[in-house]
């Protein structure tokens, strides 16, 4: 295994916390340092040695430290191939080899999550630490480049293994995650700069990764690209799977739509809602929310918009499910829920929806608005002589937000805010909605009374016909068909209200 001395390095870093053990052991290595602003001032405080990269070009930082490093002094000494035609030149030109490379960029990101000032973020796209990681990056045979503090642990190990020696694997490996933080800084700055999604390049980068036991089936390996840790904190439980996350992602999704009412308890299974209640406690809302299918709920994903209390975790802990979510748990309820190790805990801090949604199809992908539409009272026309109730115009909107949320063709039955049934991912409305009854009466629901809520028009009047039959009271629909007419005549007949919403919750 060949080494390769460090005997110059360059450290210009803003995050200056984890590099006082590397300046000091570049130092006790004799490797001459180079250095600018804020990060001189830094390694001058602890008593190191360190030359000022001002000295070695002859210019001062300009323009407001906007040019520093951007000099052949600089990185005629980084990119120089160390074979005699480069470095006679260096000798020439009076050019130092450059061997080491530390740069921390400045904090575009969280510039632009803390501010909307345009003049303070577009200060904060950093342009000479961008070079300075690009060029050691391209010259790894000759070049080590640290290229962000993430990698401070992993140098500073090198250091006191090898005494200020790197490998060429070692260089070639901080390469690799010099490039991964270049192409993600930019990508970063192309989606501040593309906020409205008009450009037709599509550009994403997840710095995060973790590879899965397996995808969706064993045969199939997955990774999940994300940081889980910005959204939960996980109590317990064993490894989140592929499937797990594809379900707590459709879980975090629905609560976020009832995170501002009163205690309400989710059960999903296959990403689909099988049971949803919002009541005046969470222990009420579990057991009604349950009562909705307590054969499905079994392996479910189960989430609260409420802090699980001992009551219900002692309900809770009767049930195998897989996770459950939360955004909270009193002290008894998570020392009795942790019990069972292989259960997953996670305490939810945001029930964050992402704006756009993104699938793989074809040779290619497609990008759309993720729907976050939500109707309110405002958003209906009333498109029948019957009128509903102020209880049933309430149960219609709770029942239009669960649509969203189920595989179409989808059918929604509801009652005083309660999931009764739902029919889900058939090929047609009419088996949708018989599903849903059939559903609803075999777990013990009286359907009269209910509601029925649909994804999408009805292009006859079959549902509306069937929903009658059993005494369903109201029905809401994103209308739209050429045969809404036949729907309309038929509620008027029967006395049904009927409510469009002009927009349609299809979900492949």
């Amino acid at each position: 295994m060949a080494f390769k001395k460090i005997n110059a390095a360059l450290i210009s870093v803003f995050n200056k916390n984890g590099i006082d053990n590397i300046v000091k052991l570049l130092h006790e290595n004799e490797v001459k340092i180079y250095s600018t602003g804020g990060t001189q001032a830094h390694i001058e405080a602890l008593g190191i040695p360190v030359h000022r990269v001002e000295d070695l070009t002859s210019y001062p930082s300009i323009l407001d430290g906007r040019v520093k490093t951007l000099h052949p002094k600089v990185f005629g000494g980084i990119l120089a191939r160390r074979e005699e035609n480069h470095l006679s030149q260096l000798r020439k030109y009076e050019i130092p080899e450059i061997d080491l490379v530390m740069v921390d960029l400045y904090p575009f990101e969280e510039t632009v999550k803390n501010t909307t000032d345009e003049n303070t973020i577009i200060e904060k796209i950093d342009i000479g630490g961008i070079a300075l990681i690009r060029a050691a990056a391209k010259n790894y045979n000759d070049v080590a480049i640290v290229p962000s503090q993430n990698e401070y642990d992993y140098f500073e190990e090198i250091l006191k293994e090898q005494k200020a020696n790197t490998t060429l694997e070692q260089r070639k490996h901080l390469a690799l995650k010099a490039f991964a933080t270049s192409s993600h800084y930019d990508t970063a700055i192309y989606a501040h700069f593309n906020k409205e999604g008009n450009e037709t390049a599509f550009k994403v980068s997840m710095p995060h990764s973790k590879a899965l036991r397996y995808g969706e089936n064993p045969h199939q390996q997955a990774n999940f690209h994300g940081d889980l840790d910005a959204l939960f904190e996980k109590i317990s439980g064993k490894e989140l799977s592929f499937n797990n996350l594809v379900d707590v992602d459709a879980a975090v999704n629905l609560m976020s739509e009832f995170q501002n009412e009163g205690p309400s308890f989710g059960i999903l299974k296959h990403t689909n809602v099988c049971g949803l209640a919002t009541r005046d406690t969470v222990i009420d809302a579990w057991t009604d929310a349950l009562a909705g299918d307590p054969v499905s709920a079994f392996g479910g994903i189960l989430i609260s918009n409420t802090e699980i209390d001992l009551q219900t975790a002692e309900q809770i802990d009767k049930l195998f499910y897989e996770v459950l979510i939360a955004p909270s748990f009193s002290e008894e309820a998570q020392s009795l829920l942790t019990k069972k190790s292989k259960r997953v805990l996670l305490k939810i801090k945001e029930f964050y929806t992402h704006k756009k949604s993104y699938k793989s199809i074809l040779n290619g992908l497609v990008v759309q608005d993720t729907d976050l539409s939500i109707q309110q009272n405002t958003d209906l026309e009333k498109v029948t002589e019957a009128e509903a109730s102020a209880t049933q115009i309430s149960d219609l909107l709770y029942a239009n937000r669960i649509v969203k949320h189920l595989k179409s063709n989808t059918i929604v039955l509801v009652k005083n805010n309660q999931l009764l049934g739902m029919g889900c991912g058939q090929t047609s409305r009419v088996d949708a909605c018989n599903q849903a009854i059939a559903k609803a009466k075999n777990f013990g629901f009286d359907v009269n009374g209910s509601v029925m809520a649909s994804d999408a028009f009805f292009p006859f009047p079959d549902c509306v016909e069937i929903a009658h039959g059993v005494g369903i009271k109201a029905v809401i629909q994103p209308g739209g068909s050429i045969k809404d007419k036949l729907s309309i005549a038929y509620c008027n007949e029967h006395k049904i209200p009927m409510y469009f919403t002009g927009t349609r919750h299809f979900k492949h």
